[in-house]
């Protein structure tokens, strides 16, 4: 980022073009809001300058320096991106942030040299410099103007900028460059009939000052302008994506960019695409997290919402991605991520069922795999590849959070699927869905799949409850349940809201009062403390967590085995609980066993890299 405060003149005179992002919105200062104290700042700013002269004139004093010693006025800043130009053609600047500022200051400076043309005034061309460019560099007509506005607004520009002062017409630049001229008339001389124009032409020329941002590809435009705007509403990163996508058609004279606009973009307005998910300095809108989705999907790179802006415009530099076709494959990744979330039909209820699992778990960072796989077309992906894709995705997941697996790491692991992935569908004779299961497979250990093995032990030996969410608990319980359902062909299956469901120990976690120890370990105090250790482990063990339903009667919780047991005789439609009411007793060993009853269902749901293959 290159930032530097320059005087209103060094900012206007060079030899470019500031043009204003077609979609960016409407000109909205108004003579309440802002052209009033503009004003007002220009004509404070030259009464000093013009008391500084005037009194080192009459002192015999260096007016150069009284000059340099009137203090100048801040303008605030404009952010501007720098876009390609042709060899020994004007630059060009995007104006990114502060379009309205530097639209109003145009206006202003329309104003002045109109008073100055009446006058006859020796500083016309200075004060034209301004606004034009020089003849010898401008090429085709519009590229006299130092500013070129969205496109719905070119065709007043030019009447706003011209010498011929419009008689008629409403739009704001007509009425600001009214304003501006009038005001400009009034104070042109003083109380004692001195002329003020050299003042008001040098206040603004010398003393205004912008600061001027340019930015530049490594630029984090997203904290840039949220230190900006702190106290606006901050231009989001699909905004800035969006004003570079757009402007990029422009100067490349792509047609019908309003048509696409409404086709392709409009859709990204609504009110659901702004809604910010995530916590705290992570939220943003799902537009912006959309962004980071597609491009990592397809340049199969990670790219971060934070500097989405920079690595946009990376993807960008090849011509032949022409805005039509960036703004078609943004739209599909829309909806493929509308479909991950559930908002459109995601096309099989293995789809859905996977996309729900995997969105509870909060696995971000597997969305641009699963989004790029819906961008398969169907006879290179059939459905049932499609869905054993997922399938192993969402095994890998819940049987690396089963057995305690870290997490760090993941979005390196997923690049690396994806990566296999795009390897697979570029090669025609590979299977994508072998591709994917593969990738996941050959993880390395601190990411690896787990095995049965793996998951049998976990579920023997490991702390559930206490260790993860209750509503990962649900999922896993719910999963197995309907696993279990699914396998019984004899009986007809239940179907359960299963995070409506309450989490139930069978053995309570107060066990002590109502669920004894064997009175043989009792007399020998060493015994008796492994076998409460040993009790409290196997507690809070999947083996001894169950769903129940409302019918369940809560009251009952913590009393006996004899006063719960009949209360599970009434919740058989849920099989997860069909060990538990058969049962004599309810021990460890009870526990232990439909632990490993638990396990095999949860292998069933969650298949191995075998079993997926």
């Amino acid at each position: 980022m290159q930032a530097e405060t320059r005087q209103l003149k060094k900012v206007l005179t060079s030899d470019l073009r500031y043009v204003i992002p077609t979609f960016q919105r409407d000109y909205e200062w108004s003579k309440e809001g802002q052209w009033q104290l503009l004003f007002e700042d220009l004509d404070s700013v030259a009464d000093r300058l013009g008391h500084a002269r005037s009194k080192a004139l009459a002192n015999g004093e260096n007016v150069v320096k009284a000059e340099a010693e009137v203090a100048p006025h801040f303008l605030g800043a404009i952010v501007c991106d720098r876009l390609p130009s042709p060899t020994g053609g004007l630059d060009v600047r995007a104006v990114i942030d502060g379009q309205q500022r530097l639209t109003t200051l145009q206006l202003l400076i329309r104003g002045l040299l109109d008073v100055l043309i009446e006058r006859d005034s020796s500083r016309i061309r200075q004060v034209r410099r301004l606004l034009e460019n020089p003849a010898d560099v401008v090429e085709h007509p519009d590229e006299i103007h130092k500013l070129w506005p969205r496109r719905r607004d070119r065709l007043v520009w030019p009447i706003a900028m011209g010498d011929e002062i419009p008689t008629a017409g409403n739009h704001l630049y007509l009425q600001a460059r009214r304003f501006f001229a009038d005001s400009i008339r009034e104070v042109a001389t003083d109380n004692q009939g001195h002329d003020r124009i050299d003042d008001l032409v040098d206040a603004l020329t010398d003393l205004f000052k912008l600061v001027v941002i340019d930015l530049e590809e490594n630029d984090d435009a997203q904290v840039i302008f949220e230190v900006l705007n702190g106290r606006q509403t901050p231009l989001s990163a699909s905004d800035l994506v969006k004003n570079l996508l757009f402007l990029r058609g422009e100067l490349a004279n792509e047609a019908e960019l309003e048509e696409l606009y409404d086709r392709y973009w409009s859709e990204f307005d609504d009110p659901w695409w702004k809604k910010e998910v995530g916590t705290g300095h992570a939220a943003r809108g799902r537009r912006d997290v959309l962004l980071s989705v597609w491009l990592t999907a397809v340049s199969g790179e990670e790219a971060s919402v934070s500097r989405l802006y920079g690595d946009v415009r990376k993807y960008l530099q090849p011509p032949e991605r022409t805005t039509k076709l960036i703004l078609i494959e943004l739209h599909g990744y829309g909806q493929a991520y509308k479909a991950i979330y559930g908002e459109v039909d995601p096309g099989s209820p293995t789809l859905a069922r996977v996309y729900g699992r995997l969105e509870r778990m909060k696995i971000l960072t597997a969305v641009p795999l699963l989004a790029w796989l819906r961008r398969i077309p169907s006879d290179r992906l059939s459905l049932a590849d499609h869905e054993r894709c997922l399938l192993a995705v969402e095994s890998w997941v819940i049987r690396r959070m089963i057995i305690g697996g870290n997490t760090r790491g993941y979005g390196t692991a997923f690049l690396s699927v994806l990566k296999s992935a795009h390897d697979a569908a570029s090669c025609s004779g590979a299977n994508i869905a072998d591709g994917v299961i593969e990738a996941l497979a050959d993880s390395p250990n601190s990411l690896g799949w787990p095995s049965d093995d793996d998951v049998q032990k976990s579920f023997k030996i490991d702390k559930f409850y206490g260790r993860f969410t209750q509503e990962r608990i649900r999922l896993v319980l719910g999963a197995i349940d309907a696993q279990m359902q699914l396998d019984d062909a004899m009986t007809v299956t239940a179907l359960f809201d299963y995070d409506q469901l309450q989490i139930e120990h069978v053995m309570p976690q107060a066990w002590r009062a109502h669920w004894p120890l064997s009175g043989t370990v009792l007399p020998d105090p060493a015994h008796q403390r492994l076998a409460e250790n040993s009790r409290e482990a196997a507690v809070q063990g999947m083996g001894n967590l169950t769903l129940v339903t409302s019918t369940f009667n809560q009251s009952v919780s913590n009393d006996s085995w004899v006063d719960k047991k009949p209360e599970f005789a009434g919740q058989l439609a849920l099989r997860i609980n069909a060990l538990v009411a058969a049962s004599l007793e309810w021990d460890e060993a009870s526990i232990d066993a439909r632990s490993t009853v638990l396990a095999e269902a949860a292998c069933r749901v969650w298949g191995s890299a075998e079993a997926l293959r």
